[in-house]
């Protein structure tokens, strides 16, 4: 099974976005030293607690950082963008960084409905429902399948060819899955939004039609993971990402990632468990070989070869060490880079 990393640059209490984002270099490195697989950054709009909004620009220096990890997002939001730029965009990372670029796509705002509108550029009317139009436009450029009459036929000569990213399809519902399958896509489950997506999986295995780019279906499985020497150290770091989840339900404003202090404080005042989490979210929390024992787990119920941690921490030194132990209870081939 592949252990990868999925990266949400989150921004601590009194600490800035810039910081966040050295501090996705400095655990992408850490992670390639480790011996990780993949390294995906995601894509948030309009949030002060999490700082990537163009997993393109960040994926670059990362990969320039690193030597073996693929990079990749975690995901690209299609629905803003034109796939030709997309295309173009991750056609030119592919060509300076061979055989190491991932495309993973979302069909989410990845922010609310006025940040969403900030983004088009035509603002007189929402904008269409059309995400599987723009991926099949998308498929036909990076494939080379654009047919001979179509406007944009001479278009489909990409920057860095030979070269082309592994494209994933992401998601936390049904649908995903089901264009995953239909499309011979290898699918990632985001079990950290939507803990429930062993049937979805289950459907994509079942329903798959290989293509050009995967014979066989591929399924991974992202997951929130916080692991410290101890549980009881595990659980005090949890605090902060279950104080986060609580007020993003609940509809309040919380500007950056909370201290453990602070959480606890918010915990107590509301008279409520600081491991308390809103109806269908997961964590995995604890020690080294706790942790190993729910990923084994999860990654079994979903039928996942792969599984991405992604860990919302406070502290920027507590998330690297997260990573640390993760790697060594899994046995990964560490010091190559």
């Amino acid at each position: 099974m592949k252990i990868s990393v999925l990266d949400q640059a989150p921004v601590s209490e009194g600490t800035s976005s810039a910081q966040a984002l050295r501090n996705v270099l400095e655990l992408a490195q850490l992670a390639d030293r480790l011996g990780f697989y993949r390294y995906w950054v995601a894509e948030h709009h309009g949030s002060s607690s999490l700082a990537c909004t163009a997993p393109e620009v960040l994926i670059g220096p990362i990969a320039a950082a690193t030597r073996r990890l693929r990079v990749g997002s975690g995901g690209v939001m299609l629905p803003h963008y034109s796939p030709l730029k997309v295309a173009e965009s991750f056609g030119m990372l592919s060509g300076l960084y061979p055989g190491r670029i991932d495309l993973g796509l979302g069909r989410a705002p990845g922010s609310d409905s006025l940040t969403a509108s900030a983004l088009q550029r035509d603002r007189r009317q929402r904008m269409p429902d059309d995400f599987f139009d723009q991926l099949n436009e998308l498929l036909a450029y990076q494939w080379d399948r654009v047919p001979a009459d179509h406007p944009f036929a001479r278009l489909a000569d990409l920057p860095g060819r030979p070269e082309s990213p592994q494209t994933w399809l992401l998601g936390s519902s049904a649908q995903s899955g089901i264009w995953a399958a239909q499309l011979g896509l290898p699918y990632m489950f985001a079990d950290f939004i939507q803990a429930a997506g062993e049937g979805v999986c289950a459907d994509y295995h079942r329903d798959f039609t290989p293509s050009d780019a995967l014979a066989e279906p591929h399924s991974g499985v992202a997951v929130q993971v916080i692991c410290a020497d101890t549980d009881e150290e595990a659980r005090l770091l949890a605090s902060s990402y279950a104080m986060r989840l609580i007020h993003m339900h609940t509809g309040r404003r919380l500007d950056k990632i909370p201290s453990v202090e602070t959480a606890l404080r918010f915990f107590e005042q509301h008279g409520m468990a600081s491991d308390r989490l809103p109806p269908g979210r997961r964590a995995i929390v604890g020690s080294p070989q706790r942790v190993r024992e729910e990923i084994e787990a999860v990654a079994a119920a979903y039928q996942a070869s792969e599984v991405m941690a992604v860990s919302i921490i406070y502290d920027h030194r507590a998330r690297l060490r997260s990573y640390e132990l993760l790697a060594g209870v899994f046995g990964l081939d560490a010091g190559g880079a």
